[in-house]
Order: C-alpha cells, then sequence, then structure tokens
C-alpha cells in the first residue's frame, strides 16, 4: 500500500495533482492514452479518482518522467505487469480478513452509488 495516498474512496483531479506532482492537463491526456487509466465521473461531470488510479498516475510518472519510457513503452511495459489467465483467477480468490473485507465492500457500495447516480441523470434531464 502507498503510504503517500490518503486512506479515501475517491480523490479529485486537483487533489491528484497535487499528490502526485502532476498537472490537471497532463492527467486528463493520460486518460485518452492508457485505457487502465479511467477515473469514473460524479453526477456534475468530475473527474472521481479511485486509490488504484492514483497508484497508476505514480507508476506513470515513473515509467514516463524517471525511468524515460515513451508514451508507447509505457503503456507496453504496463502490459507486462498485468496478471492474467489462471495467475489473475488466483489473485482475485485471496481470502480477506473481516477489516479488509468491510473497506473492500465499503469501495464496491460507494462505486454502485456512483454508477446510479450516473444512470439516474439523463433519465431526469
Amino acid at each position: 500500500m502507498d503510504t503517500r495516498i490518503p486512506d479515501k474512496l475517491y480523490f479529485r483531479i486537483g487533489e491528484v495533482a497535487e499528490l502526485t506532482g502532476i498537472k490537471p492537463h497532463v492527467l486528463r491526456y493520460w486518460e485518452s492514452e492508457f485505457k487502465s487509466f479511467k477515473p469514473v465521473k460524479s453526477r456534475s461531470n468530475q473527474r472521481l479518482y479511485r486509490r488504484k488510479d492514483v497508484e497508476l498516475v505514480f507508476r506513470l510518472k515513473d515509467l514516463l518522467y524517471e525511468q524515460g519510457y515513451t508514451i508507447a513503452g509505457a503503456r507496453k511495459k504496463l502490459k507486462e505487469r498485468q496478471p492474467s489467465g489462471k495467475k489473475a483467477v488466483e489473485q482475485l480468490a485471496l481470502p480477506l480478513t473481516g477489516a479488509r473485507e468491510k473497506v473492500l465492500l465499503r469501495q464496491i457500495h460507494s462505486e454502485l452509488s456512483v454508477l446510479r447516480d450516473r444512470l439516474k441523470s439523463p433519465l431526469e434531464s
């Protein structure tokens, strides 16, 4: 767990920019370049980044700025790290502790609420 990231479910773009040192326009650009980097959007169309998104920003910052990868090279490097097949399923099947399970359930509930709000929004217009 990255100790640079506060224990929150969602972060706004300004918070992510402050935490990572990456300007908001660069974050928006990276969204267009990396398929795995897609924050959810609130009803007011604000980007809401999850912890995994912030962790990815730190990873991209390292790959692009510290290690000197190009966007294409960073994309390839990220694909190498993604678990696939049986190994990925085994990672998902790890037992959860009571505390970890509660955190996970809260995150799922929060994400479902955001999705529900997004689904309601067009109907109310």
